[in-house]
This record gives C-alpha cells, sequence and structure tokens, in this order.
C-alpha cells in the first residue's frame, strides 16, 4: 500500500474538486495497513459523475485488479478493482459478456456494485447486482461475506449504497453466454415523445433499447428521436459473411483523445442544434437493421477518451432521473419544455425504459422512463435544476446519486423511500463511523 495527495482530485463531471489523500490498495490484507481514523470512501476509475466518490481521505482500488476464478458455468470470481473492459477483453472471446454494462465499459465491478448500474437490457434483466451471487466487503472492522442469503441486509445495502457500507473486495459474478461478438441493431426515428413512447412499449420483447433525444425540439416536434434496439446475434445471423470464420473475435476500438478543456462557446445551443439536426436526419440507409459491434453499440462514448473535457474547465453534471410509467409523460414532456424554452444546450440526452423496481436500498431504477441530460456548469443552472427536481419530485421520481452532484438533502429524503432501513444497516455493522463522502455529507447520510 503507498499513498498520493492531489490537490485537483474530481469525478467525471470535474465537479467538484477537492484536496484529497489517496491510499492505494493491492491485495485484502492490505485493508489492514490503512488509516482509519479519518472518514473514507473507496475509489475505482473515477467514472461516477459528482461527489459520491470524493472525500478528503480516499481508498483507490484501481490497482487491486485480477481475476480469482472462473467456472464453465459462466461464474467469475475476481477482486473489486477489475475494469469491465478486461472482464470483455479476456471473456468474450470465450462466449461470456457481461449480463448488465452501463454507457462506459471504464468502470471497476465493485463501483458497478456501488452504483447498482442499469443498461439497455433493465426492462428484460434488471440491475448488475442481480447477478452478483456474493461479494466480500470490509466494512471498517471486520471482512464479511455478503449475498441475498447471506448478510442480506448488507448486501442490498451495498448494492446501490455509493460507497458508504465499506470497501468491496471480492465479488462473484454471472456472466452471460454469447455465440458472437456483434449484435444485431436497428434504429427508427421518432417525430415526438409520444412516438418515441410507443416505441419503447412495443419493443420490450427485444433484449436491449435506448433511444437518443433532440432536447432542443419545440411544438409538435418536442421530445424528437432516434429508437436503438438490439440483440445478441448467433452464428446464424453471420452465415455468409466474414464473420463467420471468428464469430468471437473482439473488434476492439483506438479511442481519439482530447489532450485540454474546451473553452466554454464550443459546446453551445447552436452546435448542440448543428449535431441534433445531422444526427436525427441521418441517412436513411444507417437505420437498417444491421450488424454491429460492442463498442459502438454500448460504448459510443468510449470513442473519444476524455470526453468529459469538451465541457470546458468549469466541468458539467448530468441530470438523470426516473418517474414512474403512469406520470412518465407529462413529467418528461415537462422538462422537455423547460430545457427547450431555456435553450440550454445538452449534447447528451438518452432515454430509457426500466423493468421491474431494484432491491437494493438506495438503488436508482423503478419501473418507469430514465433520461439523462448533460449540462455544462453556468451561472443560473442550479437554480433551473432545482425547479426541475420538484417536477421529478411530484412525479413521484428521483434522481440517480452516481450523476449526482447538487441534489438537496430534501429531495433525496423525499425520493428515496429506503433512506431509513439503509442508515439502520450501517449503523448495525458500524460503516457510519469508518466511511463518509462529500455526497454523504451533502444528502445527510
Amino acid at each position: 500500500m503507498y499513498l498520493n495527495r492531489n490537490k485537483n482530485t474530481t469525478s467525471w463531471g470535474n465537479y467538484p474538486q477537492v484536496d484529497a489523500l489517496s491510499q492505494f490498495i493491492e491485495r485484502e490484507k492490505d485493508v489492514n495497513s490503512l488509516d482509519m481514523t479519518k472518514k473514507l470512501i473507496a475509489r475505482g476509475l473515477g467514472r461516477s459523475y459528482g461527489d459520491s466518490a470524493l472525500s478528503k481521505s480516499i481508498v483507490n482500488l484501481e490497482k487491486n485488479d485480477y481475476f480469482i476464478s472462473f467456472s464453465n458455468e459462466g461464474i467469475l470470481e475476481c477482486t473489486a478493482g477489475v475494469s469491465l473492459e478486461s472482464i470483455i477483453s479476456v471473456f468474450s472471446t470465450r462466449g461470456w459478456f457481461l449480463p448488465v454494462t452501463p454507457g462506459t465499459k471504464y468502470v471497476t465491478v465493485g463501483g458497478a456494485i456501488a452504483s447498482d448500474v442499469h443498461g439497455k437490457n433493465h426492462h428484460a434483466d434488471g440491475v448488475f447486482s442481480d447477478h452478483v451471487e456474493s461479494f466480500r466487503i470490509f466494512t471498517g472492522e471486520e471482512i464479511l461475506e455478503c449475498s441475498k442469503s447471506v448478510n442480506p441486509d448488507l448486501f442490498y445495502a451495498t448494492c446501490g449504497g455509493m460507497g458508504l457500507t465499506g470497501i468491496i473486495l471480492t465479488v462473484t459474478l454471472r456472466l452471460l453466454k454469447i455465440h458472437s461478438s456483434y449484435i444485431i441493431q436497428s434504429q427508427t426515428r421518432a417525430s415526438n415523445f409520444e412516438d418515441l413512447m410507443r416505441l419503447f412499449e412495443g419493443s420490450e420483447s427485444e433484449k436491449y433499447t435506448v433511444a437518443w433525444i433532440d432536447c432542443l425540439s419545440k411544438g409538435e416536434h418536442l421530445g424528437r428521436g432516434v429508437m436503438i434496439s438490439g440483440e445478441h446475434a448467433t452464428y446464424d445471423d453471420l452465415l455468409g459473411t466474414k464473420m463467420q470464420e471468428n464469430p468471437l473475435k473482439l473488434c476492439k476500438s483506438f479511442p481519439a483523445k482530447i489532450p485540454f478543456n474546451f473553452p466554454s462557446f464550443a459546446l453551445c445551443s447552436e452546435s448542440v442544434y448543428l449535431f441534433n439536426q445531422l444526427y436525427f436526419n441521418k441517412p436513411s440507409s444507417e437505420l437498417d437493421r444491421a450488424l454491429t459491434t460492442f463498442d459502438p453499440f454500448f460504448y459510443p462514448l468510449d470513442f473519444v477518451s476524455d470526453w468529459n473535457k469538451i465541457y470546458g474547465a468549469r466541468g458539467f453534471v448530468q441530470y438523470q432521473f426516473v418517474v414512474p410509467m403512469k406520470s412518465s409523460k407529462k413529467a418528461i414532456q415537462e422538462i422537455l419544455e423547460r430545457v427547450s424554452d431555456k435553450g440550454i444546450a445538452s449534447f447528451l440526452a438518452v432515454l430509457k425504459l426500466f423493468g421491474k423496481e431494484s432491491e437494493g436500498y438506495l438503488s436508482f431504477p423503478m419501473r418507469g422512463y430514465t433520461l439523462a441530460l448533460d449540462f455544462p456548469i453556468m451561472e443560473g443552472l442550479f437554480e433551473f435544476l432545482d425547479e426541475l427536481d420538484k417536477i421529478v419530485l411530484d412525479a413521484n421520481g428521483r434522481l440517480y446519486l452516481t450523476k449526482d452532484a447538487r441534489m438537496s438533502a430534501d429531495t433525496f429524503h423525499k425520493s428515496y423511500k429506503n433512506v431509513n432501513k439503509f442508515k439502520s444497516v450501517v449503523q448495525k455493522y458500524g460503516c457510519d463511523r469508518f466511511f463518509k463522502s462529500l455526497q454523504a455529507k451533502r444528502l445527510g447520510l
């Protein structure tokens, strides 16, 4: 174990920044050498957007990165610092893939549990923790085994618990059997938000669904977008193509790198408007049902390394919320109207349909629609987002903790119904005496 001090430690949104002392651990035994006199928070690859993995004292797990065992049934045991990218690189060529993956592969397994990440297949396959067999966690005083049957309260508090129950050390995970490294993708234009909802609700038999939304559209075209759906291709789907020669060949992309922060004027409403026009009006040939690979389908943003720098030195916040089915249309349309009228450019606007409510006490998904919007930090933004919070609360929705950097404690406690159950678990196991983040302090956790 070794130490490192960084005066400008930040997460993916580059907001906020904190002076932090990081303790790096490589093996389970290293937890015995941690300085537990100051409250800590675990951190993986720094891909949470706000302040959930920020503190003045950080335990960095990126070097705790190795595989332990793998069975013919697809059961993988690894350390918590293993990245999703590593799992894909090693096991997809053997016919196994992640059962659930977020929009970037550069996150750790431990981080995926702490955020209880979801993907384009939540309506079909739930959250990441639904596929976790067990994990070992250091609560600050002892290392405990957790599963849905062993210490289940700690298991469900940890899944989506934003690292506040301790340091996840090892994980046993069920992978998904695949027959090729290709996806059959279809894309369909929708002229407004109602059309998008119809497309989603008519595509629940598809394994993967997601939509891009033009958040600057107005009037009868409010919420227009492109619906994207996909399935894993079988060997038969590759017949007659060169892909059938090596169906499990992994096609890797080599991301471009942004070397510096963009000036603030680069990502203005005019540039986003132009991008939206080009994307929505892409040639019809690009919308046809076609074979594609993992990276462009699951991880399009990973094509640009450090893409967060396009938002400039002040950083950005991602505003992601979910609202239940019965109030989705009204709430999302109202939020899209507010964003469009305000003229605040959101380069990224992604809509997904969630399945059943997650079991983790602080897990984000519920049955309904979730929309993610990116906003560069500017004067008046947080006040505007407070207005959107009220719409979400009135619709009985909630915000995603992994993306959050500014939600009020009042909004959090009103929208997460199992907060007291979560607090009782961290008190029962004594985790609250050792672990806290900037987010936890802000939200009263």
